[in-house]
């Protein structure tokens, strides 16, 4: 094997548990060199798995074992918590292994249908038949961000080992346990040793890591999660060896209410979907545009569902805001709200650090706010709403629009022409019509523009690690 199980500890916290990791690595924070990483690159496990994979029955009893195991929360559980330090609320930490459980359901069930190959035709005067052979791709590398450690890894990882590749995975320094824990899940459950490989290292080695990932040559396809300007700079590095490249980039979601909307509704849903998780989630509401005729009721009734958000650590069973990751977040924040009031924008609920100190904010609202203000350009990334006035559909499309990035959208009307007309206009990746939470298992996962490249999830992320060779198979003598 060229993984093994040991014990590991953060920062003082005993890890109870085992967890997969390089061998010699008896701490997250040990230095990890480019010729250790060369080395496990080197022996990734391909070979074997890519026929394990072809067999369909095989697969599906991997993965029956796998869904049995992923119902250890224990396992998983302490993991999730140790590293988000309550970041994330009780709740929340239950719905990401539920979503574990669920993408590798719905995986199960995609790569059981999905074809090992396609007759396109048959040429009787030539006696020739054409197909196509659907085959995995070798290596997978992956970078991941922290706000989501299950649930994203699961989303990247079970696509690419469906399609019969092995996988080498580098978390976020921030939430390495989690893939640890993921990792542990897949050795119990009959992965075979390389297979699902994670790969922690520091904040400084970080960049040392993620270069030799995407340098190799035995790396064929790389997916990364993260923010679109470091998206850029790993495409670059990617051409360099003609990588099949799958990024999941930054987001700036608008969220249209539209006068012919239940306004109830609206309300509760943005709030939903503005501060899941803290608002540290790409698919975020960023700014909301309400058009003029409900502006005022909108934002009362917006304020009300706010009010309600209780500010505690994520251990706290009645916690809906938890802390920001660490104090740059906190400063893009504050850098957001401070630019927008002074150009016009009122606040009027929260606007300033939590009584809990640390890395806590309130959950903040900006009236009169504008598109063209910080708030509502960049991503703000934290429990900041900025609500922005309209007229007309067109200046709302236009508005929705007007930015670099394109991964999801919102529409809140009862018109079912213009729900139509404007889903098809809004240039994102996914929509959401009268519904603010749209993440779901069954569902592809993408963005267009800046805000990324290829699908996650359903049967569209296994297609993406799949090669497809085209055979033209002449007259064969017996």
């Amino acid at each position: 094997h060229y993984v093994k199980i040991i014990h590991t500890t953060r920062d003082g916290f005993p890890n109870k548990f085992s967890a997969m990791a390089l061998d010699q690595s008896h701490e997250q924070n040990n230095a990890m060199n480019t010729e250790r990483c060369g080395v496990v690159l080197k022996q990734i496990y391909f070979a074997v798995w890519k026929q394990i994979c072809l067999n369909k029955m095989a697969w599906q009893w991997l993965m029956q074992q796998f869904l049995m195991k992923s119902h250890r929360v224990d396992l998983v559980w302490d993991q999730m918590m140790l590293c988000k330090r309550g970041n994330v609320s009780l709740f929340q930490s239950f719905t990401h292994i539920l979503a574990v459980i669920l993408y590798l359901h719905s995986l199960a069930e995609e790569r059981r249908q999905h074809e090992r190959y396609v007759v396109l035709m048959y040429d009787r005067t030539s006696e020739t038949t054409v197909l196509n052979l659907m085959l995995p791709a070798a290596l997978v590398g992956k970078v991941d961000m922290w706000n989501f450690p299950l649930a994203m890894l699961t989303r990247k990882a079970a696509p690419a080992i469906a399609a019969g590749c092995s996988v080498i995975c580098k978390p976020s320094e921030e939430t390495p346990f989690a893939a640890l824990a993921l990792a542990q899940l897949a050795e119990e459950a009959g992965i075979p040793a390389g297979v699902f490989n994670v790969l922690p290292c520091s904040r400084v080695k970080s960049p040392e890591v993620t270069e030799v990932i995407m340098s190799s040559d035995l790396v064929t396809n790389f997916s990364f999660t993260g923010s679109t300007e470091t998206g850029q700079l790993m495409l670059e590095k990617c051409a360099k060896t003609v990588k099949k490249a799958s990024m999941e980039l930054g987001g700036n979601a608008a969220f249209i209410v539209f006068d012919s909307a239940d306004v109830d509704a609206a309300a509760s849903n943005a709030a939903a979907s503005k501060f899941r998780n803290t608002g540290q989630a790409c698919v975020a509401t960023n700014r909301i545009l309400v058009q003029d005729a409900v502006y005022e009721e909108f934002v009362g009734k917006f304020v009300e569902n706010v009010r309600k958000l209780v500010i505690a650590n994520g251990m706290n069973e009645d916690s809906d805001i938890g802390p920001l990751i660490n104090a740059r977040a906190v400063e893009k924040v504050e850098r957001h709200v401070s630019d927008a009031k002074e150009f016009g924008a009122k606040v009027v609920f929260g606007g300033k650090k939590s009584e809990l100190g640390g890395s806590f904010y309130e959950p903040t609202v900006l009236a009169d706010a504008t598109n063209d203000m910080s708030v509502s350009q960049e991503e703000t990334f934290g429990p900041v709403a900025p609500v922005i006035r309209f007229k007309t559909e067109e200046e709302a499309v236009k508005m929705a629009n007007g930015t670099k990035f394109g991964l999801a959208g919102y529409i809140f009307t009862q018109n079912i022409s213009q729900a139509w007309r404007v889903m098809e206009a809004l240039e994102v990746g996914m929509v959401g019509v009268n519904e603010g939470l749209i993440s779901t298992e069954g569902a592809l996962f993408g963005g267009v523009k800046q805000s990324g490249i290829g699908r996650e999830g359903s049967k569209y992320g296994i297609d993406e690690f799949i090669e497809t060779k085209y055979v033209c198979l002449g007259g064969i003598n017996p």
